[in-house]
């Protein structure tokens, strides 16, 4: 029989062992290795039966353990300890307190968050990013508050079934038996935000907070008896359902979510936000609810647009269209009434939104209409979403589109194995494995290689243990050969994420026998271990792994190849470390980032990857392989084939002879050097803390300055400001560069010369502190193009019946073909770039 309802009993700690609660609900113990250490002493069965959760691990040892523990003086010295170093680490000033003009306080909303395994709120990279950058944010001591939704059943559990197949269950979570602690009002009652809906409906949320070392994280529950049956379901699924249910979870995360955090403030007293981050455009509407409060206090709808976008900053997560949420406009508009978010202007909101297609409410367009400052998260991305968004400021080159890019960084702390920790401990003074001389003979190639041996080796363990259990759960009984499977001493390759068709899962399959003869080569054998979970309704992706397995199973290469069911963070803590190299090959330039060859490298693994995403930026020749990439435009089936044997071609006689190539101690000399090399010059760049402090420096620290300066005076500067967007918008049209003059090019110039050039410009209604007249010059293409630009700005300097000269002199620095043009462009203070409004003119021929 079925239980209708189930709810946790915590276990009653015994007062010497009181503050073992403190470090079990602080999820600091999710990357800080001596707690980690604690809780496993406790049981070690219990640590792996429990998932690595510690709430459940004191439940499930009993209390005749606990009894024991806590007569145990030197445990409980231990505990203490352990609790006065949590109380330091969360009262310590840290990098961030150094700073001068910082914001107080940040506001980071994601749809998904990746903490731990124990508090299954995720999918994929995109919630890894968002949990490595709060774990980062308390270690640097940013005043970061996170903002999700509560997912009952979070994303879904797979099991694959001896057909090969995906199968989805969604086991429900009790929060009460997760590390969270709910916000509570000042009477007792839980706090809740709500949120008008059409047909006189009511959405309520109740706000859940887990505590990620220094950094709250209040995540929205709609499962409360204040709901109806369906709205209670409403953030039961991450991303489960389509349409109006995922409209819901989004207005319930934007919108909600913003009124979370005044929530939060009013009962906590903590500050209220000055910068807000979309992390990806499902949060979007957290600008609509921002202006609909501050029309509450007076200002217009563009004034209130003004304020929003100084204090926002939108990162973009996706290289394709495909990958953006869209909504039916006509859904949207009978949604934001003005119950919902009261003084906003529907209409004007459905323009935020805007893409091609006029019934369709784009969440990435508002993602940039509501944010000053937006950032792909590498630097290849940062250049395939300005092309890709290019449209939004027309006339403007790609280059000059206003998306930066921040690469995103992995949290080192959280995805270092252990085993290298202590290495780096022991030899070189520190577990900070980012900060270590890995070329030092303090570390011999013996300790090195023993540390990768042992650490490929507990993931063989993990594996057999993951592919024993599937097989009893699916037959019964667990066959004799999972014994003997996966060898060792055999080079390891590991692939693992989610699968979608551009990440090409089974392009290793493409050609079946000579994969065959590399997984079974009798001297240089190679093993791949595989794992991945494809969206529910997704059934080309549940297909991919169907024939993926399917060929794993076949007796020649079964034990060589392996699909591990249930892809999380908890196993992904043996992969990344246990593997030799990682494998990645999407359809270029379709990876983002690509974040797990990160996690791989920190841990020492080599990187055999396509050049996309992290690894075109990275890739030095010496920490890994590059997949050559066939032409974008040729046919897929041809590009398969070609990149396919590439990746053959580099594992035959590349990575393989490297591996097994070994010295007179049985060591692989120019591997470990590579180890080497990875250790210390990938750790640094790919941490979360380098990630974290770009974001701190280049984007939150400039939209905190220009939400403070559009806010002073009673918002004065916005409403200014506001005005004169309206201003040039209806004027600039006017603008004319009649003539183009230029001086010092009678006889050819030389490098170092200079040239004078005036410009004859009408302005219409508009001044010349309005604008900005420049000079755009550099080498030319054959097709007349302009490239290697630079800009110069020419100077005021008369006007005469309603024409305006400016002029200025332009150095010659360069040798060759020498091209230019003039065009006029905004000019304001407020402005983070000159492309912001999509206005320019430029001289015509």
């Amino acid at each position: 029989m079925r239980a209708i309802r189930k709810f946790t009993v915590r276990t009653s700690l015994p007062e010497r062992l009181r503050r073992l609660e403190t470090l079990a609900s602080n999820l600091r113990w999710s990357w800080h290795e001596p707690t980690r250490e604690l809780f496993r002493e406790i049981s070690l069965d219990g640590w792996r039966e429990t998932g690595h959760d510690p709430v459940q691990l004191l439940g499930w040892v009993g209390t005749e353990r606990l009894a024991q523990l806590a007569a145990d003086d030197d445990f409980v010295a231990r505990v203490d300890a352990l609790a006065d170093d949590l109380d330091d680490y969360l009262s310590q000033a840290r990098w961030y307190q150094s700073l001068e003009d910082a914001p107080e306080s940040i506001a980071y909303f994601s749809p998904e968050f990746g903490i731990t395994s124990a508090l299954p709120q995720y999918s994929g990279g995109l919630g890894i990013l968002a949990g490595d950058h709060l774990k980062a944010a308390s270690d640097l001591g940013v005043p970061i508050v996170g903002v999700g939704l509560f997912y009952q059943a979070g994303y879904f559990k797979q099991a694959i079934s001896r057909e090969g197949w995906q199968e989805e269950s969604y086991p429900v979570l009790d929060p009460d038996g997760l590390p969270l602690t709910i916000l509570r009002r000042a009477d007792g009652t839980h706090a809740t935000v709500s949120l008008a809906l059409p047909g006189g409906r009511t959405l309520h949320a109740r706000i859940w907070q887990a505590t990620i070392g220094r950094v709250p994280l209040l995540l929205l529950d709609t499962n409360i008896h204040e709901n109806d049956d369906e709205l209670r379901g409403v953030a039961a699924r991450l991303y489960g359902g389509g349409g109006e249910h995922r409209l819901r979870q989004e207005l319930l995360l934007g919108i909600g979510g913003v009124r979370a955090l005044g929530v939060f403030s009013e009962l906590t007293g903590a500050p209220a936000p000055a910068v807000f981050h979309s992390n990806e455009g499902h949060a979007g509407f957290l600008g609509i609810e921002r202006m609909s409060q501050l029309i509450g206090r007076g200002l217009s709808f563009d004034e209130a647009l003004q304020v929003v976008r100084a204090g926002t900053v939108f990162t973009t997560h996706t290289p394709v269209p495909a990958g953006i949420d869209r909504f039916d406009i006509e859904l949207v508009r009978r949604h934001l009434t003005g119950e919902l978010v009261p003084g906003v202007d529907v209409e004007r909101v459905l323009q935020l939104g805007r893409e091609e297609d006029p019934g369709i409410f784009n969440m990435a367009q508002l993602g940039f209409s509501i944010a000053q400052r937006a950032n792909g998260v590498s630097k290849l991305h940062g250049a395939v979403s300005r092309s890709m968004f290019q449209s939004r400021w027309p006339g403007f080159d790609t280059v000059e589109v206003p998306i930066t890019s921040v690469t995103n960084g992995v949290h080192a702390p959280t995805w270092t194995s252990p085993v290298l920790k202590h290495l780096a401990e022991r030899e070189l003074g520190t577990l900070d494995t980012t900060r270590c001389d890995w070329a030092s003979d303090a570390v011999s190639d013996e300790t090195i290689w023993r540390a990768r041996t042992e650490m490929r080796a507990h993931l063989i363990e993990d594996a057999r243990l993951r592919t024993r259990r599937k097989h009893e759960r699916n037959e019964g009984v667990a066959p004799a050969w999972i014994d003997d499977m996966l060898d060792p001493e055999a080079l390891t390759i590991g692939f693992a994420r989610r699968v979608p068709t551009y990440k090409r899962l089974t392009l290793m399959l493409h050609d079946r026998d000579r994969l065959r003869a590399i997984l079974t080569n009798a001297e240089r054998p190679v093993q791949l271990v595989i794992a991945g979970k494809s969206h529910p309704a997704d059934e080309a992706g549940k297909a991919l792994i169907q024939e993926l397995v399917r060929f794993s199973q076949e007796p020649d290469v079964r034990g060589r190849i392996v699909f591990l069911e249930n892809y999380d963070i908890s196993m992904a803590k043996s992969l990344y470390p246990g593997c030799d190299v990682w494998l990645n090959n999407p359809l270029r330039p379709l990876e983002a980032c690509g974040t797990s060859g990160m996690k791989a490298a920190l841990n020492g693994s080599l990187n055999l990857s396509i050049l996309d995403g992290w690894w075109e930026e990275y890739f030095d020749g010496h920490n890994g392989w590059a997949i050559p990439s066939a032409h974008e435009q040729m046919d897929a089936a041809a590009r398969d084939a070609f990149e396919a044997n590439a990746l053959y071609e580099l594992i035959e006689h590349q990575v393989a002879p490297r591996f097994y190539d070994r010295d007179e101690r049985g060591l692989p000399t120019a591997w470990i050097a590579s180890i080497r090399h990875t250790l210390a010059t990938l750790s640094p760049g790919l941490s979360a803390e380098r990630m974290l402090g770009e974001y701190v420096t280049r984007l939150y620290a400039p939209a905190a300055a220009a939400s403070a300066a559009a806010l002073a005076d009673d918002a004065a500067p916005a409403r200014a400001f506001a005005a004169w967007t309206r201003r040039m918008r209806d004027a600039f049209g006017a603008i004319e560069v009649r003539h183009v003059e230029v001086d010092g090019v009678d006889t050819p110039p030389i490098v170092g010369d200079e040239v004078r050039v005036r410009a004859f410009v009408h302005l219409g209604s508009l001044t010349p502190e309005d604008v900005t007249v420049e000079v755009i010059a550099g080498s030319i293409t054959e097709e007349g193009d302009l490239r290697r630009t630079r800009r110069f700005a020419l100077e005021p300097a008369e006007v005469e019946g309603g024409v305006h000269r400016f002029e200025s002199a332009i150095p010659l620095a360069l040798a060759g073909t020498f091209g230019y043009t003039v065009r006029v462009v905004p000019r304001h203070p407020m402005l983070a770039s000159v492309a912001e409004l999509g206005l320019v003119e430029y001289a015509r021929g």
